[in-house]
């Protein structure tokens, strides 16, 4: 299922999901070197908000942005730094021929596994701005049972139709040939649950990637709790009809504006706690966020 979607498209959904006002909308950059300022401070947000939701495993876990300057070049964390410790200037920004350019971070270690996935998804989606991919607890659990998530809810229906299973756990990804296979798998959706290994969600924002990660997470581990309920009590989950799934995947699915939108207040209480948020230079066009 293709994550690109028309003006009309927007138009529609925004109606459908607000009231008193359309929804407010990306910045939108003249200068290509603010707007690179802008997606390292926003990708160094989104570590730390995963770090405050305990995504973090060790070396484990990355979260990639394509470089707006340069396509064929992607910012990354550097290992061995907590995702809740992660700031702009600690990014690394690599080639597809895994070399680290000149603009990274003092900490010039990357992670192997990292730049076999995320290069391959890159490369093969120009549409992807940003991938995320973490050994979260659902999310590795769940993937242990090798399928797809059942339409058990209504936040489900988000990845109705609109994502995949890698079987071909092969061990740590250090091979280039198993990032590519996790790159066809995913295709043009926007999610993946990588069997015995945890979750991948790429689309074309920081935020909708954010947003949709925190979604598939929380999905999977309803559908666990939901599926031992039923055992226990000798019972079945109810499942929602594809009609059904269908029409909430059109509403709640959609990376722009919903997954966009939805990943907003993560942002907003980010920036209250610490007090910090990106300052637009009066080029930008851009809808601010109260906070």
């Amino acid at each position: 299922m293709s994550n690109t979607i028309t003006q009309a498209e927007i138009d529609e959904v925004s109606a459908r999901v607000t009231r008193g006002g359309k929804a407010p909308r990306p910045p939108v950059f003249q200068d290509k070197n603010e707007e690179r300022e802008y997606l390292k401070f926003r990708l160094a947000q989104a570590f730390r908000i995963f770090g405050n939701l305990g995504y973090d495993e060790g070396l484990a876990g990355h979260i990639t942005v394509r470089d707006p300057i340069r396509p064929d070049c992607f910012w990354v964390n550097p290992m061995g730094k907590h995702f809740s410790l992660i700031q702009p200037g600690d990014l690394l920004l690599v080639d597809h021929d895994a070399q680290i350019q000149e603009g990274s971070g003092p900490f010039h270690l990357m992670n192997t596994a990292a730049f076999m996935i995320h290069s391959e998804i890159h490369k093969a989606r120009p549409d992807v701005l940003c991938a995320a991919h973490s050994h979260s607890v659902y999310g590795r659990a769940f993937s242990t049972l090798g399928k797809e998530l059942d339409m058990l809810t209504q936040d489900s229906c988000a990845f109705y139709q609109d994502h995949a299973v890698f079987h071909n756990f092969g061990g740590v990804v250090l091979d280039a040939d198993e990032g590519k296979a996790i790159a066809q798998t995913l295709g043009n959706k926007k999610a993946v649950i990588l069997q015995n290994h945890g979750i991948l969600v790429a689309t074309s924002s920081i935020e909708a990637t954010l947003h949709f990660y925190i979604a598939l997470e929380k999905s999977c581990m309803v559908q666990l709790l939901a599926d031992a309920a039923a055992s226990g009590t000798g019972g079945q989950t109810q499942k929602i009809a594809p009609p059904d799934a269908q029409n909430s995947y059109s509403v709640i699915g959609k990376v722009f504006p919903v997954g966009w939108f939805s990943a907003q207040p993560h942002f907003q209480v980010l920036e209250k706690r610490e007090g910090d948020s990106f300052k637009f230079s009066e080029t930008a066009q851009v809808t601010k966020m109260p906070i």
